[in-house]
């Protein structure tokens, strides 16, 4: 069973409706952009105060959920 998603906010009137983490303008893209340039989980809760450590967990998550193989009959 996939662990909730409760902080993936979706707001047509916060960045163009992008998934952002609990309605702050701070998209998924950009945490998961963040760690693949190499930080940390620590790390960016310290550059970006309004973050939790959930927060970049479910950015994670809601990443590798967008990006599951689909397998499609032939």
């Amino acid at each position: 069973m996939e662990p909730a998603l409760d902080r993936i906010t979706f707001d047509p009137t916060v960045m163009g409706g992008r998934a952002c983490i609990r309605g702050l303008r701070m998209p998924v893209s950009l945490i998961v952009r963040l760690v693949a340039n190499g930080m940390t989980v620590e790390q960016i809760v310290a550059e970006h105060p309004d973050l939790e450590a959930e927060d970049v967990r479910q950015a994670l998550r809601y990443a590798a959920h967008l990006t599951e193989e689909r397998i499609v009959p032939a």
